[in-house]
């Protein structure tokens, strides 16, 4: 595998490159990770189209571009690649208003299966999409072993729009699916949190989709505030600093869950991911420490001898850590050493697996890594 790390800056477009010797022309997959505005201009797709002729360009808004250990709000960070002898497909799908998204995103897992499947990118719309019912539908259709990993599209701190594309300019509510073929790739992973739970365990007792009602038969809303205090104050942007962990019967190992809104009138809570009813949740709280060790541990999960270095972090984490946000990747550079390429970004929801079947979950407050190399002929 060679790769390529370029910054392309726009008004007027110029570009930077950082990592890597791959030739442009010779990339045949390159990863665009840059914030909504200057990844929808015009501008830059052609930019971009003209470096890289004949590579399938995926292009994902972000919430902060990550290149190696420095984050890019004002440069498009793009990560040309270059396969020795594996080989991948590139795949897109649209969900309209209304549109069944479970049964989309199964007819496009589907169209990936083919012999020597190994790993499978899924970068997908923020806004719309349910990024749990998205990995439910690629678990069930991929091959029993095919791994899938990427991230939900951000909108910097604004929440208002995420957009996605491939080969096209960006738009909402799509989604892409990169599939990587061949027995010479090594795929691993790590995803870890570093939030602490605290507080007794609870039971989902009414829930629609991602907006819980109640815990224990009482109003979510109230007994959230009960265990914040006087933290609770702060709702709704306080909600950050303590989100819920989540585990089912189905889903032993726990999953970090955001919220995004509260209803006071209702008494409930909207979160980034389903809270379905029956399961098990904890409030979860952490330091400034716990969350840059938790990126470290996630890197020691995924630590080979990685060529490529695929990050995703939850948004709500750059807000938490504020000034000290780079110290997130610098613990996964010190792990991975100088080596590999290091990209991504901060997303609205992170897709890993989890647990030993190795299932695709949504994260949320997550740092997940997927680490890349290619054995040589």
């Amino acid at each position: 595998m060679r790769l390529l790390q370029s910054l392309l800056t726009t008004s007027p477009s110029s570009w930077r490159d950082i990592a890597g010797d791959l030739d442009p022309a010779a990339a045949q997959i390159v990863l665009i990770f840059g914030l909504r505005a200057p990844l929808a201009e015009p501008a830059s797709l052609a930019a971009i189209r003209a470096r890289f002729a004949s590579a399938r360009l995926v292009l994902v808004s972000t919430a902060g571009n990550f290149a190696g250990t420095e984050i890019h709000d004002d440069a498009l960070v793009c990560t040309a690649i270059g396969f020795d002898s594996a080989t991948s497909r590139c795949v897109s799908t649209h969900l309209a208003q209304g549109g069944d998204l479970h049964e989309l995103c199964e007819d496009l897992a589907a169209s990936l299966i083919a012999p020597g499947l190994r790993h499978v990118f899924v970068f997908s719309d923020g806004g719309i999409v349910n990024g749990t019912t998205l990995s439910k539908a690629f678990n069930k259709t991929l091959p029993a072993g095919v791994t899938i990993s990427g991230g939900v599209a951000g909108d910097g701190t604004d929440f208002l729009v995420t957009l996605v594309g491939l080969d096209s300019p960006p738009e909402p509510g799509v989604i892409v699916a990169v599939g990587l073929y061949g027995p010479s790739l090594h795929v691993t992973f790590g995803t870890v949190g570093g939030w602490s739970s605290f507080g007794p365990a609870r039971t989902v007792t009414a829930s629609e989709g991602n907006v819980l009602h109640t815990l224990d038969q009482r109003p979510a809303l109230a007994l959230y505030k009960e265990y914040l205090g006087p933290a609770a104050a702060g709702l709704p942007s306080a909600a950050l600093r303590f989100p819920l962990s989540v585990t089912t019967a189905e889903q032993p190992n726990a999953v970090v869950r955001t919220i995004l809104s509260i209803d006071e009138n209702a008494g409930t809570m909207t979160f980034a991911g389903d809270i379905p009813v029956g399961a098990t949740v904890r409030l979860m709280r952490a330091s400034y420490e716990e969350i840059i060790h938790g990126a470290e541990d996630a890197a020691r999960l995924a630590a080979q001898n990685a060529e490529l270095v695929v990050c995703v972090s939850c948004v709500g984490r750059r807000i938490v850590l504020g000034q000290r946000i780079e110290e997130e990747l610098e613990g996964v550079r010190d792990v991975f050493g100088p080596g590999p390429v290091i990209a991504g970004f901060y997303s609205y929801g992170e897709l890993a697996p989890t647990g030993e079947a190795r299932a695709c979950q949504l994260h949320n407050q997550t740092m997940t890594i997927t680490s890349i190399a290619e054995e040589k002929a």
